[in-house]
């Protein structure tokens, strides 16, 4: 598949399915992948962690939501892995990929590490840690502690926990594209 073919289908799919609500947040899912994409480049991250940021909840919606994936109504169980596998189906990195396959560890591990932040989880990503395996255990967390991509999920996960604010303009999928495009190698 082509860097322009891959871009193109990951932005059609952003904008068919990207305006459904963020499962139990007051904004779209598109809104929150544009926040946390926002948030990223703020803090001057590379354009991959950039684009990871907004494709972090990809799996929710790129692969059908059933009775037996769903977590009661707050996305797809394991989007995480899914988000990240139909990004290297498509030619993305293994460094985007696996950025967007981490975000859900990201948050165990700082569940587990930092009690403030697991109280500061909003009531919806709350319902969810238990879906994904509540907080590390040591071991977990010890193990997470030494993946190389381990300090660039705890900035995507801090992202991911603020970009849920409603409200805003409508987003411009043209400056994620171009981005993708870069990123993908054709830009």
């Amino acid at each position: 598949m082509s860097p322009q073919q891959a871009v193109a289908e990951l932005f059609a799919l952003c904008a068919t399915q990207g305006d459904g609500d963020y499962f139990g947040e007051p904004l779209s899912q598109l809104a929150h992948m544009h926040q946390a994409a926002e948030l990223a480049a703020a803090e001057g991250a590379d354009e991959e962690l950039v684009l990871a940021a907004f494709c972090h909840d990809l799996g929710h919606f790129c692969a059908p939501l059933t009775a037996h994936n769903s977590m009661a109504g707050l996305g797809r169980r394991g989007h995480e892995r899914v988000g990240a596998q139909w990004l290297l189906d498509r030619g993305f990195s293994a460094r985007l990929a696996g950025l967007v396959a981490r975000h859900v560890d990201a948050k165990r591990y700082l569940c587990w590490r930092n009690p403030s932040y697991l109280a500061g989880l909003s009531p919806a990503s709350w319902q969810t840690l238990d879906w994904q395996g509540g907080p590390m255990d040591d071991r977990e967390a010890a193990a997470f502690a030494t993946d190389p991509l381990f300090a660039d999920s705890l900035r995507l996960r801090r992202w991911d926990e603020a970009a849920k604010v409603s409200g805003g303009a409508p987003v411009d999928l043209g400056r994620w594209q171009a981005l993708a495009l870069r990123v993908r190698g054709a830009g």
